[in-house]
């Protein structure tokens, strides 16, 4: 697998952008369990990490993040930069997790 630059940041230290290929995403769509739930609901009452819920957002931009990553390769990029997270509610009980950036070819 071809590896590339990521980053937040506008430019890669001491590279140049030789041309912009556009915007590359990755996404993905979880919904909450019903067992995560009670168990949340425990934890609302006493306090403290809901570790399920930790782990699936987690999962969520790992999954994201890679298809992003993926999309960029494909566009045969050499990098991503301003690289950004967001989430949305889909539905009642449902998330999206998004990755975008913007692929580049370096000079």
């Amino acid at each position: 697998m071809k590896e590339i630059i990521i980053t937040t940041g506008n430019e890669v230290p001491s590279k140049k952008i030789a041309k912009v290929l556009g915007i590359v995403k990755g996404s993905t769509v979880r919904a909450r369990n019903i067992g995560r739930d009670i168990g949340a609901g425990f934890k609302n009452i006493i306090g403290g990490e809901i570790k399920t819920y930790t782990e699936m957002t987690s999962n969520a931009r790992d999954e994201s993040y890679h298809r992003m990553v993926n999309a960029a390769i494909d566009e045969g990029a050499d990098a991503i930069i301003g690289v950004r997270f967001m989430t949305s509610m889909v539905m009642a009980g449902a998330s999206e997790m998004l990755a975008y950036g913007t692929a580049v070819k370096l000079k």
